[in-house]
Order: C-alpha cells, then sequence, then structure tokens
C-alpha cells in the first residue's frame, strides 16, 4: 500500500512537505524512492541535500508496517498529496503539506464555501462580541469555517460556528498525541463527532513547538478562499496568516475594533493596505463573491424575539444598552425607574435573553 510510505516519510521529523512532494513528483511512487540507489536519487533536480542525506541514512531502519500500524491503532485517517480527494485550495498554494492526520470528516464539510477565521490569543470582550456578531449572520448555512484550536480568536471561532450550525475544521500545530492546548480537549471532541475534522501534517508523536505554528498557519490560509481576521497586533501569528493569505491570492477581511487597542494595530495596517472591511456577514458574502442559502434548522425556536411582547419599561431599558454595556446606576439614570422596579426588569429581560450581566456589575443587550 502506497499511503504508508507517505506515513513512514513523515515519521522523519527532519524532512518536511516540500522534500516528500519532490520525491513523489521524481518517483510517481514513494515505494521507488525506498528502493532507490543514491546515485539515482541525487539525479532529482533541485533537491536539498542535507535532508536527502538524512533520508537515505534512516530509510533502511524504519519498520514501515509497524509506523504504518501505529497511526491506524491511533484511530487516525490520513490524506496524502498524491490522493484524489486532496483539498484543491490546498494544493494551489507554494508549500502544500504532504501528508494530512486528521480525525473526524472534512467531506461532511463544504470545501467550496471554507473561511478562514484567526486573531488575537489574547482577544478582548469587543473582539469577541464582534465575531459573534459577525458569524451569528452566517447561522445554518453551508460555509465551513478553519481555524487553528488555539485559545482567544481560534477557539472562539470554533466555538461560534457550532453555536451556529456551521462546520468547522481545526488545523493543529503539532501530533494528534499532543493537543494544545489541553484545555480545548472538549471542543476538541464536539468537532470530530460530526460538526467537521481537527487535521494536522505532524506525525502524531510530534510535539507543538512554537515554529509548528507559522508552518500551521499556511495550511489554515491555505485550505481556505478568504480569511477573517479579528484583532491582531503588528507582530503576531495573525498576521503572518493574514500575509500568507495575500501570498496565496486569497481574499483577506478584517473586523475593525477599537483604535485604542494594540491588539488592532495590525488590523488597522492591514485595512490600509486594501483588506476588506468587515462589520456584518454581508460583507463576507459579498468579498469572495458568494452566494449562501440558509438551511432550515429541524427545530425552530419558537421565542418570540421582537419587541412587540415587552413592557414600555423592558423597551427603555433595551434602549439605555443599545449602543453599550452600562452599569445598574447608569441605567438607572437614563430610564428613571425606582431600584425594585428596575431589578425587577432586569431580571426578567436576563432570563428572556435579552440582556447579559457582565464583568464590573454591568449589562449587555444580546438580542
Amino acid at each position: 500500500m502506497n499511503k504508508k510510505y507517505w506515513i513512514a516519510l513523515s515519521s522523519i521529523e527532519e524532512l518536511d512537505s516540500s522534500f516528500i512532494i519532490r520525491l513523489y513528483e521524481f518517483f510517481e511512487n514513494l515505494e521507488f524512492a525506498f528502493d532507490a540507489d543514491e546515485k539515482e536519487l541525487y539525479k532529482i533536480p533541485n533537491i536539498n541535500k542535507s535532508k536527502l542525506k538524512k533520508f537515505i541514512a534512516k530509510r533502511d531502519k524504519l519498520d514501515i508496517d509497524k509506523i504504518y500500524n501505529s497511526v491506524l491503532d491511533r484511530g487516525l485517517k490520513v490524506l496524502t498529496y498524491d490522493n484524489e480527494n486532496y483539498p484543491y485550495m490546498l494544493k494551489q498554494i507554494s508549500d502544500p503539506p504532504a501528508i494530512l492526520y486528521y480525525k473526524g470528516n472534512p467531506f461532511n464539510c463544504n470545501l467550496k464555501r471554507t473561511l478562514a477565521v484567526v486573531g488575537s490569543r489574547r482577544i478582548s470582550r469587543n473582539g469577541i462580541d464582534s465575531l459573534k456578531k459577525v458569524m451569528s449572520g452566517l447561522a445554518n448555512t453551508d460555509l465551513c469555517i478553519v481555524s487553528g484550536l488555539a485559545i482567544g480568536a481560534d477557539t472562539a471561532a470554533h466555538r461560534f460556528a457550532l453555536d451556529n450550525g456551521l462546520n468547522t475544521i481545526a488545523v493543529i500545530g503539532g501530533g494528534m498525541d499532543n493537543l494544545y492546548p489541553s484545555s480545548n480537549r472538549k471542543l476538541f471532541d464536539e468537532i470530530i463527532n460530526g460538526k467537521g475534522a481537527v487535521m494536522s501534517e505532524c506525525f502524531p508523536t510530534v510535539e507543538p513547538l512554537p515554529f509548528r505554528f507559522p508552518q500551521r498557519n499556511r495550511i489554515v490560509s491555505g485550505l481556505s478562499y478568504g480569511t477573517l481576521v479579528v484583532e491582531a497586533a503588528l507582530k503576531s501569528g495573525a498576521l503572518i496568516t493574514a500575509n500568507l493569505t495575500l501570498e496565496q491570492g486569497r481574499e483577506l477581511m478584517c473586523i475593525p475594533g477599537l483604535i485604542t487597542s494594540p491588539n488592532t494595530t495590525g488590523i488597522y495596517k492591514l485595512i490600509k493596505t486594501g483588506a476588506h472591511l468587515v462589520t456584518e456577514s454581508e460583507d463576507i458574502l459579498e468579498a469572495l463573491k458568494w452566494t449562501v442559502n440558509k438551511q432550515i434548522p429541524l427545530f425552530e425556536n419558537n421565542i418570540d424575539n421582537s419587541k412587540n411582547n415587552l413592557s414600555d419599561d423592558e423597551k427603555n431599558i433595551l434602549f439605555a444598552l443599545e449602543v453599550e454595556p452600562e452599569s445598574f446606576d447608569e441605567i438607572q439614570r437614563k430610564t428613571g425607574l425606582e431600584v425594585n422596579q428596575l431589578l425587577m426588569n432586569l431580571t426578567t429581560l436576563e432570563l428572556n435573553g435579552y440582556i447579559e450581566q457582565i464583568a464590573g456589575d454591568r449589562y449587555k443587550k444580546i438580542k
């Protein structure tokens, strides 16, 4: 089976995808590379000689069947560069991964409607709220959200995808044995159990070392027709992904944020140099020239979200929270309600899902 030779090569950490693909393109079958003599191997044009020496030194020491079975025993599926189902968009980038290990099912996703979402690992509450608003407009469509399963914006992107009935693909920066961050284990399980896939180009035992995350980013953007950035400092992984998006000839989009935040310095630099500005989901569809049809959920929410059933006091409270979260005292000042009356109405609105209490004893409108 040819697949096991791809897996065996990926188990050699010193060999990168470009080297493996060069071997494949020369021999058209990686098994031949394992059988070829040194003289024939050195005929490969533009081959990295240092890596070729490592391959020659290690190939005969590999227990190919044992390595292959170790992957199967982990319950991992494998997609190789030569497979007809290899994602089209990913194959177009300059350095595509030679192999993808995955759990879940990426083919449940519409790979013609893939959107990367990246941003700061220290995303602010404003950034989370902005992303939530934009992604809620994509709810129940066939879009697939691609991100990196990191803390911060990546976690929010996957979470909001699941909450809005979207499929999602997470690309991690190490092997499947070393999920990072471990705090996202529950999210990992949710994704692979029916709503997308988690994938990596790394052999399962590879550790998630810092240099692997920029390498991972090219896959996140490479799988996608466009990238949406929500908060990014001038020196950040999100900005690396943004630049990769442009190099790959894909559409770049940014959600604006507070101009006083260091997390938005990269955002406004990208916007000034031509990135699409996104304040609502329609901006994404327009940038990508997509027309999508919303799928009707199996069970509709029967709650009336209009203000028609609200009392005048409740409407006044929502109006007071229209622009930004406010404290109890500020809401009372704006509405003129007595303390007990205000408390009762705030409780009712919170129970019905119109507002929520946030840090600092403030209230925020959510509908």
